[in-house]
């Protein structure tokens, strides 16, 4: 549907997606809602195209004037311009975060996250910033206190989440990242003297490297999740970093797996448009007559069905492969404490979330689930 209405439809399944995994998620044997509107996601994303077309179309028409007045080149202009989204990336999340929970309840009640989305930007340009300059050493502190912004904004009822810990907490986190940068100093002084040795260790350390990433992820997950807080309420996880590994990792390698048969057909269909114009040019006659005889508009036609296949099969089976384990297994590893509480929440205001995920459909901020 998403590829006969030229991607329209893509509203849709993504609210259809989101409330079939909302439902089968049931803290307590209570399922949680998903009453997003596709219209709203519609009629946001041509709202932020319009904005977003009026903004990128006058700032790089006066950032291209400047680098050819300036620079006599346009290098300049292209970086500014790269350096001028970054900020609205930011912001996009922010929206996409709060539309989706405002568009979620639980047991009746509805999730909330109060309007923030510049003091995001801003604050996560700053750690970002931060981060690089230290060469990496300041990320959790990165972690943390973008995560604390967003948490002390959001509402479940009429309660505010809290945020506790400290971004110190953070660093065990990153203990296999370390172990990785240690491998991959002896593999540089190895590969120094003696190549057979350097190479073993240099595979170590990208194996500790890609494990120490989904470690820190999973890990500070953990941490700011049981350090969060609703009244008296908190909460309880316990996932496992190198389950999520396996499931990401045989997840992805399944789905390749199975795309390699379309992709095939497409390169042989590709093979064969370009044979059958090569050897018309040269006056010579198909091998195989009824395959001169088919139209070259007919293979081209055939061609781009498959390449959009691709496309749906890859977000088809990663679906089945990676996000449903991966959703399931954070599900099963969570629990809520103190829930008795729960019975003296009531309903916040509704949050009309104008341009709903707008901004993040327009800029690909990865805002799907």
């Amino acid at each position: 549907m998403t590829v006969l209405t030229l991607g329209i439809y893509r509203f849709w399944m993504k609210t259809r997606l989101r409330r079939w995994y909302w439902s089968a998620i049931r803290p307590g044997g209570h399922p949680l809602e998903y009453v997003g509107d596709p219209w709203e996601k519609l009629l946001g994303f041509l709202i932020a195209v319009v904005i977003l077309a009026f903004y990128i179309g006058i700032v790089n028409l006066i950032l291209m004037f400047l680098s050819f007045s300036l620079f006599q080149g346009n290098v300049a202009a292209y970086a500014l311009s790269l350096v001028g989204v970054i900020p609205l990336w930011f912001y996009a999340q922010y929206r996409a975060r709060r539309y989706v929970l405002a568009r979620t309840r639980w047991r009746g009640l509805r999730f909330g996250l109060e309007p923030g989305a510049w003091g995001y930007a801003f604050r996560a340009l700053t750690h970002w910033t931060l981060t690089i300059l230290s060469l990496g050493l300041l990320w959790p502190r990165m972690t943390f206190w973008l995560e604390k912004y967003k948490t002390d904004r959001t509402f479940y009822g009429n309660a505010r989440m809290v945020q506790e810990g400290r971004w110190t907490m953070l660093y065990p986190a990153l203990r296999w990242i370390a172990v990785a940068l240690a491998l991959a100093l002896c593999a540089a002084a190895a590969f120094a003297s003696d190549a057979q040795l350097g190479a073993p260790l240099a595979a170590a350390a990208f194996a500790s490297g890609l494990y120490g990433l989904v470690f820190y992820r999973i890990e500070s997950l953990r941490l700011l999740t049981e350090t969060k807080r609703l009244g008296d309420m908190r909460l309880a996880f316990d996932p496992s970093a190198m389950r999520v590994l396996v499931i990401q990792g045989l997840g992805y390698a399944a789905t390749v797996a199975i795309l390699l048969i379309p992709f095939s057909v497409l390169g042989i269909a590709l093979l064969g448009v370009q044979s059958l114009e090569l050897l018309a040019e040269m006056d010579i006659d198909a091998p195989i007559p009824e395959l001169g005889a088919v139209p070259r508009v007919a293979l081209v036609a055939i061609s781009l069905a498959l390449y959009f296949t691709i496309f749906l099969m890859w977000s088809a089976f990663t679906h089945v492969f990676v996000t449903m384990p991966t959703m399931r297994h954070f599900a099963l590893n969570l629990a809520i404490l103190n829930a008795d509480d729960l019975r003296a929440l009531r309903q916040r205001p509704r949050d009309d979330a104008e341009q709903a995920e707008g901004f993040a459909e327009a800029l690909d901020v990865g805002a799907s689930l």
